[in-house]
């Protein structure tokens, strides 16, 4: 197995990334497209949710493909991003086609980053038609960039004592070819968790605000927290080149909240509206075992949430990750 971090998501042939960040606040928005589609599913597990055209991946109805992602800041304000999305593949003939022209299909979900500099700044069409229009199969910029832009981590005791949060990108390909990639925007309520080690890499801060204070330890040790209840949420899309049906992919976007588990603690809490799509290009011309999709789809996602903490620039009150010491890490 390779790891081909360096391109992310876009390490799956056919699949685009665009960010358009709004760096007066900071904020803005990431955009994916599928080309002349994908097989979509996906999996809602938080309880503060803010999403679009969710309905439609449910595997009984009608529609099998999307035709672009849409991850966003701005709370519920940022899902007009989507509106420009859809414009843009109209603009040019991309959709789910009609007698009376295409429709573009473009789900998307949100998080709260509200609380970053001024909330009137707002990702909105112009902000998501930006995003695609700049859309590439380069490697994914990461850090605090698009949807990542003003995205924070570890607020169980309160925004004073969080870090900067943003976009990270990760994939993995198999010998035989299949590719698993994810790109995820890291907003979380709690710390970010490296797998590897069991470490914090970002998350609540001690009280003089210069090392990590562990959120589980805390947890365990009866703290009072204060939780900003609805002012988090972490969003991803995974993507592979495997051929899947919709309740595959479904399952393909189950299965990657592991990742964010084992790299997110807490997750999926009363603050979070934790969101993962899963697109499928159907590429790979040889049958691919959906359990190992699954499985390196949680790898994968678990890679980028790591990567979208280490690669995040602190803002004022915000440090990021490589803002502290080794020792304090």
């Amino acid at each position: 197995m390779t790891e081909t971090r360096g391109a992310g998501l876009t390490a799956v042939a056919g699949i685009t990334v665009g960010h358009c960040t709004l760096a007066e606040r900071p904020t803005g928005c990431t955009v994916v497209l599928a080309g002349s589609g994908a097989v979509a599913g996906v999996d809602v597990r938080g309880a503060a949710p803010g999403t679009r055209e969710t309905d439609l991946l449910n595997p009984l109805n009608l529609v099998d493909k999307v035709h672009g992602i849409v991850l966003a800041g701005g709370s519920a304000f940022g899902l007009d991003a989507a509106s420009g999305v859809v414009r843009y593949l109209e603009e040019r003939g991309i959709g789910f086609p009609t007698d009376y022209g295409v429709v573009p299909i473009v789900p998307a979900a949100i998080l709260f980053d509200l609380g970053v500099g001024d909330p009137k700044v707002r990702p909105g069409a112009d902000c998501g038609y930006r995003a695609a229009a700049a859309a590439s199969a380069g490697p994914v910029p990461e850090g605090s960039v698009g949807a990542g832009a003003g995205a924070t981590v570890g607020k169980l005791l309160g925004m004073a004592r969080a870090m900067k949060g943003g976009v990270g990108s990760a994939a993995l390909t198999l010998p035989g070819g299949l590719t698993v990639a994810a790109l995820v925007a890291v907003n979380a309520f709690g710390d970010v968790i490296d797998p590897a080690t069991g470490q914090v890499v970002a998350g609540v801060r001690t009280a003089d605000g210069r090392g990590l204070a562990d959120a589980r330890l805390r947890m365990r040790a009866g703290t009072a927290l204060k939780p900003p209840l609805g002012t988090s949420t972490t969003i991803g899309v995974v993507a592979t080149n495997a051929r899947l049906t919709k309740t595959q992919a479904t399952k393909v976007a189950q299965m990657a909240h592991d990742g964010l588990a084992r790299a997110l603690a807490p997750v999926h809490t009363l603050a979070d509206g934790d969101t993962l799509f899963a697109l499928a290009t159907g590429a790979l011309a040889a049958d691919a075992d959906l359990s190992t999709v699954g499985a390196l789809a949680a790898d994968a996602v678990s890679d980028a949430v790591v990567r979208a903490a280490r690669e995040a620039k602190g803002l004022p009150g915000l440090p990021a990750a490589g803002d502290l010491g080794p020792a304090r890490r």
